[in-house]
């Protein structure tokens, strides 16, 4: 019996196969929508998942303006953030971090929202710091990512 077949292969950075995925964010809610991406990012739809290794695809969320949250959650839920001095501790609604989006001096395809939502779901270490980079979020339904060739993807038809 050969022992040579029976070694498991795992996907290192050079092996890894990224494709861009466009989303459209129209009428889906926050959550389940990004939990959904953060599969795509981590790359857990692929055959060749490795837990520690960046497998994932680049996403790309257009129409991010048209994202629902249910209740009301867009004036009742709120984010915390501390900046380290005392009484630093400032509160951010969804409602306001949209509105955030807005601003010319954001950079783009970082929207603050989403930003928000992704991070707590992606792993709290070098390999989420690296995927919270393969996400491009916009507004409307234009983004400047036509040279990479994105493929739409309906996000309704993922587990």
């Amino acid at each position: 019996m050969d022992t040579l077949s029976y070694k498991t292969l795992t996907p290192n950075a050079q092996s890894v196969q990224h494709d861009w995925v466009v989303i459209d964010a129209t009428d889906q809610v926050l959550g389940r929508l990004c939990s959904k991406v953060a599969k795509l990012l981590r790359g857990k739809y692929k055959p060749s998942y490795s837990p520690n290794v960046e497998c994932g695809d680049y996403v790309i969320i257009i129409n991010a303006d048209k994202v629902q949250l249910t209740g009301k959650k867009w004036t009742d839920r709120i984010y915390l953030n501390f900046t380290g001095y005392p009484g630093g501790q400032r509160e951010l609604t969804p409602e306001r971090l949209m509105q955030k989006s807005f601003n010319k001096h954001i950079k783009a395809g970082k929207h603050p929202l989403f930003l928000r939502v992704m991070k707590g779901m992606l792993p709290k270490n070098r390999l989420g710091r690296k995927l919270i980079n393969n996400l491009y979020v916009y507004n409307g339904s234009e983004h400047p990512h036509a040279a990479q060739n994105p493929k739409q993807i309906d996000i309704d038809n993922l587990k």
